[in-house]
């Protein structure tokens, strides 16, 4: 199993890389806590995105597409703004902590804010794909199979000679699990 050090003059005993499995639970627990957090700040965003809410009488407002994009890129923001943060400083998110893992670079250093934001952007290239991929094959009826790409990132780990996800490969990060 590949060892990555703490700091790169540090003393301490070296780090093991997190096992893939362990890897994957994190982040399950974190799709769990993200989609809460998005669910709940769409709740509270409404308001802004579908006036007519307002009006009275059991009628469904969707959103304008206009509206729909600005509500997506503010959850993505918000979302981007959080894990920049939690990865940084040596700080974690609660499902890293549960897990006993910890983002660092290659080196063994903390992540830099444009680490974590490289790293950040990377993890939706599957997602994105997936999005052209339906766009591209939803009017040939076979728009469903796109979903496949959602998962690019972490099915990348199979042939990854580390055991990388995409996005930890393209940012020069990897996951450790922590001595706590």
């Amino acid at each position: 199993m590949p060892v990555v050090s703490v700091a790169p003059n540090s003393s301490a005993h070296p780090l093991p890389r997190a096992s893939l499995a362990r890897r994957l639970g994190g982040l399950f627990y974190e799709a769990l806590l993200l989609t809460a957090l998005i669910l709940a700040a769409g709740f509270a965003l409404l308001p802004w995105v579908s006036p007519g809410l307002a009006s009275p009488g059991p009628q469904l407002t969707i959103p304008t597409p206009a509206m729909r994009v600005a509500l997506l890129c503010a959850l993505l923001t918000g979302a981007g703004c959080y894990y920049v943060w939690s990865w940084t400083g040596a700080r974690r998110t609660l499902p890293m902590t549960t897990w006993h893992l910890r983002v660092v670079t290659v080196a063994g250093e903390n992540l830099s804010r444009s680490a974590a934001t490289t790293r950040y952007l990377a993890a939706w290239i599957g997602p994105a794909l997936a999005l052209f991929a339906y766009e591209g094959l939803r009017p040939l009826g076979f728009g469903a199979y796109a979903l496949c790409l959602v998962s690019l990132n972490y099915v990348w780990a199979i042939g990854d000679r580390d055991r990388q996800f995409l996005h930890d490969r393209i940012a020069g990060t990897v996951l450790q699990r922590t001595a706590d």
